[in-house]
């Protein structure tokens, strides 16, 4: 049963973790994909359907860099939109865990 709830903890809390990374400053595909996989444990195959959904919805804007080691790599960084949805689900994020943390400190 606590797997379940990790799995639903993340699955709810994807967006607003891709948000807070990009919030810091561009990266790249991989890279957001793990720094989350160690920050969260969440799974680099979400990542990518995930950013592209986010650059149609306008969040995210890309460019292509060449890479020097490898094949081009795609950087996203927010838009302004992308900005103002972080701030927002920030602020709903942190008023959701302090009503959680409230209920659980009230118990016997």
């Amino acid at each position: 049963m606590a797997d379940s709830i990790q799995v639903q903890l993340r699955k709810g809390a994807l967006d607003l973790c891709v948000l807070a990374v990009l919030s810091r400053g561009e990266s790249y595909g991989y890279e957001i994909a793990s720094t989350l996989v160690a920050a969260v444990g969440m799974g680099e195959g979400t990542i990518y359907p995930l950013m592209r959904r986010m650059q149609n919805d306008g969040l995210v804007a890309t460019r292509i860099i060449e890479s020097s080691s490898g094949p081009p790599r795609k950087y996203y960084r927010l838009t302004p939109l992308g900005q103002a949805v972080f701030d927002a689900h920030r602020r709903d994020w942190r008023s959701f865990a302090d009503a959680v943390d409230k209920l659980l400190e009230d118990l016997p």
